[in-house]
């Protein structure tokens, strides 16, 4: 990641997209250690109950710009509880900074992108995954949940995109995705 050519501003910006319950958190964690505690920006926290994919906007001023001009940025943070904005979140400009959530591979994002990595997991199996980890208490916001994604994904689709694939179960890289472009026209 660190020999990707610069893709906002001095900052190589790599997303993890992939389905909820995939992984991209798990292994934006361990990819962001392995970088030597590089920073990750979790889109959960810039979408809203009103807007779980309304985070386009708050990404690209909030994170992106800043990155791009040089400097460090921050974001405003969601809690899930409150149903608002309640803290902030310190991006400091770094050589590698990571993008993960659902959606993180979006065509508002992509040009600002040095890779793209897609969490390779069916959406069943991922919902599934999620439903287990959340528990009953949220089973009506994953049937939610489910809906809104499929139409994004539909719509806008990052999988073709992604540069990099990894197994949503083993975490391993895809033979062959390492070394491919990320972004296309």
């Amino acid at each position: 990641m660190r020999g990707l050519a610069p893709s906002c501003g001095p900052v190589r910006l790599v997303a993890v997209d992939g389905h909820a319950g995939s992984g991209k958190t798990t292994f934006a964690g361990r990819l962001a250690a392995a970088l030597g505690g590089a920073p990750v920006v979790h889109l959960d926290d810039l979408a809203t109950h009103a807007e779980p994919f309304g985070w386009a906007g708050r990404l690209r001023t909030q994170v992106l710009e800043p990155l791009a001009a040089g400097r460090d940025a921050a974001y405003e943070v969601y809690d899930w509880t409150l149903r608002r904005f309640a803290s902030t979140a310190a991006v400091p400009l770094a050589p590698v900074v990571l993008v993960e959530g659902v959606g993180a591979g979006r065509r508002a994002v992509r040009p600002w992108l040095a890779r793209l990595v897609w969490m390779e997991l069916s959406a069943e199996d991922a919902r599934r995954r999620g439903e287990e980890r959340d528990g009953p208490a949220l089973a009506e916001f994953w049937e939610g949940w489910a809906q809104a994604e499929s139409a994004h994904f539909a719509g806008d689709p990052s999988r073709p995109h992604a540069g990099t694939t990894v197994d949503g179960v083993t975490g391993r890289i895809s033979p062959g995705t390492v070394g491919e472009p990320s972004t296309s026209p």
